[in-house]
């Protein structure tokens, strides 16, 4: 993101909504997810679809206005509506935009709802008849590690996490341990896809993909949708009420790679230096330092890449990410907490949806509503989105009201705590929350049916 000229107004997330992450089977279509992600956003945001000025659409795998086949189902009330396609980082992509539209007065209200429905196993290409965006980062890696029989982006973060420990003696054991946190997070998110608990040695024993990675440390793919709902300072100003549950975005920075991406270094392939500068720029506008963290959600589609990033955040010194995760400084009672909702190697990675689950993870942490993984006390929270290609998102999130999360915020009107009860809604509160002057049966279809009957 361009260093900006002048400084950005205030805005804050005043809503979020989350599906279940569940593994791809076909049987939910991504009307359904992000459906079901959107009203529970408006609902926790406490606003109708008319409120909303712009919608953003996030996912990577469907055709080009999948957005507007979402959002028609809540109103068509004839708002610019986009759809965000960045890899990985594509839900924190759209976070990003929206923050930009509110900030400078491009809109007042904006609604962005992440979706993905996937095919099983490793991700792969859609498209064989043209040159991969990756490819050049393929054929450096190919160049200066060669290639296996594993999944190439096994082959790339394991790689990497491979340099960490030549260079700063990390061992197997180490990336496995960031495995076994996550999952044991994960256990008390509702959400999750995975809600296992591993040993150490359950995890270092499960099949070996790409040293130092076994299949227990990397994330799976999955079907899932999230949404958020990102207001301007007058918008929640006319709201009072809300305050307590609005969470600033304090600092935020969408950047791409350097030219040291080429560089050679399999730590440099996997983005580490564009995750060094947004972090940077993120945590400068914010006017706090890593140290200030306090919960993290990080981009774990590998064990070894939460371990470079540890390091690229500033959450540690440099190159001893390793000696944090065995001081016990990534989980409750260390240093800061790192993916209480399990992250992507647990929680499940829907590429479009990734980056607003968790960001709903750490307003659910701000307000002080994860009762059951709560990082007591905690007033500064930051969010890291990857993707390869390459884009990332860092943001650094306060409650707008300024408190910790002990100052717990009001409920929300989805009727019970979002943060610790994967439930539905009624169909009274879909009534309540759809566009009151433009909505369409025809638009909506069956889908509400579809997602009262998983209720």
């Amino acid at each position: 993101m361009a260093k900006r000229k002048t400084p950005p107004s205030p805005a804050y997330i005043l809503g979020v909504g989350l599906t279940k992450f569940t593994k791809p089977r076909g049987k939910i279509d991504y009307t359904e997810l992000g459906f079901e992600a959107g009203i529970k956003a408006l609902l926790d945001a406490r606003i109708n679809y008319d409120d909303v000025d712009q919608g953003i659409a996030c996912y990577c795998y469907g055709d080009s206005t999948c957005g507007q086949r979402v959002f028609y189902q809540f109103g068509m009330t004839q708002i610019p509506i986009v759809n965000v396609n960045n890899n990985c980082s594509t839900g924190s992509t759209g976070l990003a935009m929206a923050r930009e539209k509110v900030a400078y007065g491009a809109a007042e209200c904006v609604m962005v709802v992440g979706f993905e429905k996937m095919s099983a196993g490793s991700l792969r290409s859609a498209w064989g008849d043209r040159v991969s965006p990756t490819g050049t980062t393929w054929e450096m890696m190919r160049e200066v590690r060669g290639l296996t029989a594993a999944p190439g982006a096994a082959q790339m973060f394991g790689n990497a996490g491979r340099e960490y420990m030549e260079k700063y003696g990390a061992e197997t054991r180490d990336f496995a341990e960031i495995a076994r946190v996550n999952h044991a997070h994960s256990a008390k998110n509702p959400y999750s896809q995975f809600r296992d608990v591993y040993t150490l040695d359950e995890i270092l024993s499960s099949p070996m993909l790409h040293e130092p990675l076994t299949k227990l440390q990397c994330c799976p793919t999955s079907d899932g949708g999230a949404a958020a709902i990102v207001v301007s300072k007058s918008f929640l100003a006319a709201r009072p009420h809300l305050r307590s549950q609005a969470i600033l975005i304090a600092g935020q920075c969408l950047a791409t790679d350097a030219t040291s991406l080429f560089n050679r270094s399999s730590i440099s392939l996997m983005g580490f230096d564009m995750s060094q500068y947004a972090a940077k720029t993120a945590l400068e506008e914010a006017g706090v330092s890593a140290k200030d963290v306090q919960v993290c959600e990080l981009h774990d589609c590998f064990s070894a890449n939460e371990m470079i990033t540890l390091d690229a955040l500033g959450l540690c010194e440099p190159g001893r990410a390793h000696e944090m995760v065995r001081k016990g400084d990534i989980t409750y009672g260390g240093r800061c907490v790192v993916n209480p909702s399990g992250g992507l190697i647990s929680k499940g990675h829907p590429l479009g949806a990734t980056g607003i689950a968790q960001c709903a993870e750490l307003c659910w942490q701000l307000r002080g509503w994860a009762d059951n993984r709560l990082v007591k006390g905690a007033k500064v929270a930051l969010q890291h989105n990857l993707g390869l290609g390459g884009a990332v998102v860092v943001t650094v999130y306060k409650r707008a009201d300024g408190r910790s999360n002990e100052h717990v915020a009001s409920g929300s009107d989805v009727g019970y705590n979002p943060a610790v009860e994967a439930r539905g809604f009624t169909r009274e509160q879909v009534e309540r929350v759809r566009s009151r002057t433009s909505r369409s049966e025809w638009a909506l279809g069956d889908t509400e049916k579809k997602v009262e009957a998983r209720f």
